[in-house]
């Protein structure tokens, strides 16, 4: 019906208002709507609380969890940082593995910190990251590295090839399945900008480059494989970043895409089938690795990921590592098909609270989805939460 027919009707004066009615309706369904997505996760009291200053963390593919605990000690007039490593089991029982005051290298003073846990695929082994630093006793100065330390789940120290403690310059390890060798990145261009891969066995030792004369900027393990998801970037940075699909073991490598931007904190979907990074200080990018022509961007800000085990949602800790933010979640959204050089749409998803706005330092989902562990700021105990 026309504008003019409209004023012309008897019973307009009476659905004016009944627009406004089903109008304002509607608004109030959206706003509730709009709470229910908004509003904080109902998470129960932690089923489980470690009041230990924690530095590190990780799920088990079994569900145990790794983690560190923060011991200084003194030694003449060094102040010296050395984590235990501890497992604890699905029913709360805990051993600890690693006894940092009996741990050392050479004779000089040496501190260090656990970033990390990189479980073996079998989930016998654990490839800890530590940041490390030497003292010189003669004229005080201070090597800084990181480093893998090998420790198997009955606490028994694996030296590399029988040699050293220690592998050195050693970071990201990517873990092949037969639990004995793996590739790490290596820094070559400092300060972390450029990394080339090497080869380690656990019974041999270090065993040469791989894929050698390439450059990386962060690497993955795609889950159950010898393959892995990496960012490949020109050492000279001449170029755009691009996706490859490497294998391993034999060194072939398949070029996925070619990227537009790569600001890190690559990670892999569960099913290694999806691949998730931010692009810059705002823009996520999820991408079909299957399809990789299939994408979706996101606007969510730059923080730490993490996958839903069903990988229908995202996990975001708002801000950088070892810094403390909130934690939200948000639905993965479809991925759409592109041509090169199309624009692609980015979409702002409504996040999900978690844990009432807590901020957290760090977080980890169990590999069945059913429990968020957190480390809080401040004397950082570590919290586990059931999702049920």
């Amino acid at each position: 019906m026309s504008r003019g027919s409209n004023f012309r009707n008897p019973n307009a004066c009476c659905a004016v208002p009944a627009v406004l009615a089903r109008f304002a309706a509607l608004l109030l369904f959206s706003a509730f709507a709009w709470t229910l997505t908004c509003r904080p996760q109902n998470l129960d009291k932690p089923v489980t609380t470690i009041d230990e200053e924690v530095t590190a963390f990780s799920y088990a593919p079994d569900g145990r969890i790794a983690f560190s605990v923060r011991r200084m000690y003194k030694l003449k007039k060094y102040d010296l940082q050395r984590d235990d490593i501890y497992v604890l089991q699905p029913n709360g029982k805990r051993s600890r593995l690693f006894n940092g005051q009996k741990f050392t290298l050479q004779d000089k003073p040496f501190t260090y910190q656990v970033e990390s846990f990189t479980w073996s695929p079998n989930g016998h082994i654990l490839a800890v990251q530590l940041f490390t630093s030497t003292a010189d006793p003669e004229d005080g100065h201070a090597e800084d590295a990181r480093a893998l330390l090998f420790v198997d789940d009955n606490g028994r120290t694996i030296n590399a090839g029988g040699k050293d403690p220690l592998l050195m310059n050693a970071e990201i390890p990517l873990w092949l399945r037969d639990n004995a060798t793996l590739v790490y990145l290596s820094e070559t261009v400092a300060p972390r900008a450029l990394f080339s891969l090497q080869y380690m066995n656990l019974t041999t030792g270090t065993a040469g480059k791989a894929f050698e004369g390439r450059t990386f900027v962060d690497a993955a393990r795609i889950p159950g494989s010898n393959f892995s998801i990496a960012i490949e970037r020109d050492n000279k940075f001449d170029g755009p970043a691009r996706m490859q699909r490497l294998e391993l073991l034999a060194q072939d490598d398949k070029e996925l895409a070619t990227l537009d931007s790569f600001s890190g904190q690559l990670i892999l979907s569960p099913s290694g089938t999806k691949a998730a990074y931010f692009l810059d200080k705002e823009i996520l990018e999820i991408r079909d690795l299957t399809a990789p022509d299939k994408i979706a961007r996101l606007r969510v800000g730059l923080g730490v990921l993490q996958w839903s085990a069903d990988e229908s949602r995202l996990y975001l800790k708002r801000t950088t590592e070892k810094k403390s933010g909130d934690l939200v979640s948000f639905a993965a959204p479809p991925l759409v098909a592109y041509r090169p050089h199309q624009e692609i749409p980015v979409d702002q998803p409504v996040p999900q609270m978690l844990l009432h706005g807590l901020t957290v330092r760090e977080f980890g989902i169990s590999p069945d989805g059913k429990f968020l562990a957190v480390v809080l700021p401040g004397k950082r105990t570590l919290q586990i939460f059931s999702m049920n």
